[in-house]
């Protein structure tokens, strides 16, 4: 049996860009993935100003495996205290939520950030490039 596998913003990004990985995205999909609202977040707005239809685009991810989870204050506390060792590295807030979602399941992460490999945070992070 797979474990499912947290996505962040930038392996989704690369699905609906076809960009190199979207099939390590799309196996993950398959084998339902899922993702944080906070990542869903910025993966609409970055859908929006790249012109991609996000009309159904949330339910039509749903179909082949993508569920959504919400942030909890679970999830924020983990997310703001990974904060002084992640600064270092730039990573952001929606940077963190995804790796606190992970965290918070003990689930391994997909992501494009290659920067993300520096991090030992008791999580897999798997790289889809």
């Amino acid at each position: 049996m797979k474990m499912t596998v947290v996505l962040d913003a930038s392996a989704l990004l690369a699905l609906l860009h076809n960009e190199t990985g979207a099939d390590k995205v799309e196996e993950a999909l398959f084998n339902k993935a899922i993702i944080s609202t906070i990542n869903w977040t910025e993966v609409i707005q970055k859908a929006i100003a790249n012109n991609i239809n996000i009309e159904n685009l949330d339910n039509e991810l749903a179909e082949i495996g993508l569920s959504y989870i919400a942030f909890d204050k679970q999830q924020a506390h983990i997310a703001g205290s990974l904060w002084q060792q992640t600064k270092v590295l730039g990573l952001s807030l929606g940077d963190r939520a995804c790796l606190a979602l992970a965290i918070h399941l003990d689930s391994p992460v997909l992501t494009a950030d290659k920067v993300w490999q520096q991090l030992d945070i008791g999580v897999s992070i798997q790289l889809i490039r």
